[in-house]
């Protein structure tokens, strides 16, 4: 039976709890927030009997083998690094972190400590893009040309659902997922990337942060890929999430809209809903969707022993593309990625 805990009792971390809950192989033995409250709802809620506010007493105390790190992205580091140091295998909700020293720290610590990483980019377990990787091996779309992916979340991302935001980026926050889907469907890594961003409407609605970042990216094998990435679609928008996708091959072409789907739509006198069916959703009473199936499936990895869809290096490569991302943003020029 695989042990586990928990750092971070919010709405992911339940999440975690949750699936692990319904998992036949794994027990929840300990859960870890510094809002006390909130970690003993979800260890009620889970039936986890420890609790915790400081996650170097719940390493040192608690007999579990591996963690789940649900914090907010740019608390990732301390915490890996300790759970390296003590020998627990890991689950980080993405970015790895979000600096270059930060990245190579938890990189350095996993490897010295030999303990196993996963990076929750759960986007390669979405039934669309799944299909069109399979293409793309199969030959069916001949040589990679050009890609472009939309992630952009409704603004109530940004001013309701996240406390951090301002200590994040939209890049973070979802140019994480956009990147390493390109990546993973390219099978290639990035060379060079120039990016733009727009700022004011977060800041006028007191979230000072950036609204919109526009990236091109070049790949070493001569692809080329636009991203767009922002949290400022209006909040009236049948989905939280706006993902749109296409990429060219010499011989075909996938093109993917995974929002405003035909699959089924609920309309009252009030609103239109397009029912969530793919991320996050239940089914008789148990988590299903790809954005819970890849956390089932890091449990699933850790007992059986096999190899992680996301290997803790990609999750590394595509935080330090962001990084290159940023910093192009900011000045508005090319800039080789440094790995």
């Amino acid at each position: 039976m695989l042990k586990m805990a928990i750092v971070g009792a919010g709405v992911w971390g339940e999440t975690h709890a949750g699936i692990f809950a319904e998992h036949p192989g794994v027990e929840n033995v300990a859960i870890c927030d510094l809002d006390i409250n909130r970690a003993n709802a979800a260890a009620k809620k889970h039936g986890i009997k420890e609790v915790y506010t400081c996650y170097k007493e719940m390493l040192q105390k608690t007999k579990c083998d591996a963690v789940s790190i649900v914090t907010p992205d740019h608390l990732h580091a301390e915490i890996a690094v300790a759970c390296a140091e003590a020998g627990k295998d890991m689950l980080i909700e993405k970015p790895i972190a979000t600096t270059k020293d930060d990245v190579h720290r938890i990189v350095d610590a996993a490897n010295k400590h030999k303990v196993r990483v996963m990076v929750d980019l759960h986007n390669r377990w979405n039934p669309p893009f799944v299909a069109a990787k399979q293409a793309i091996d199969a030959g069916e779309l001949g040589e990679l040309q050009t890609g472009y992916m939309r992630l952009n979340d409704i603004k109530w991302v940004a001013t309701d659902m996240l406390s951090w935001t301002a200590q994040s980026s939209i890049l973070w926050f979802l140019g994480s997922h956009s990147l390493d889907t390109l990546r993973w469907l390219f099978d290639d890594e990035v060379k060079r990337v120039y990016s733009v961003s727009r700022y004011g409407v977060m800041d006028a609605l007191g979230v000072p942060a950036m609204d919109t970042y526009l990236t091109t990216i070049e790949f070493a094998k001569g692809g080329i890929a636009q991203m767009e990435n922002a949290w400022i679609t209006p909040n009236g928008n049948p989905n939280l999430n706006d993902i749109k996708f296409n990429i060219l091959g010499s011989k075909g072409m996938v093109a993917i809209d995974a929002s405003n789907h035909n699959l089924i739509q609920k309309y009252t006198d009030e609103k239109t809903i397009v029912p969530d069916i793919l991320v996050r959703n239940t089914v008789h009473g148990r988590v299903k969707g790809f954005a819970y199936e890849s956390i089932r499936c890091f449990a699933d990895n850790i007992i059986s022993g096999e190899k992680f869809i996301v290997s803790m290096e990609d999750a590394a490569k595509t935080s330090l593309a962001l990084l290159s991302i940023l910093k192009s943003a900011e000045t508005r020029t090319p800039i080789e990625v440094e790995y």
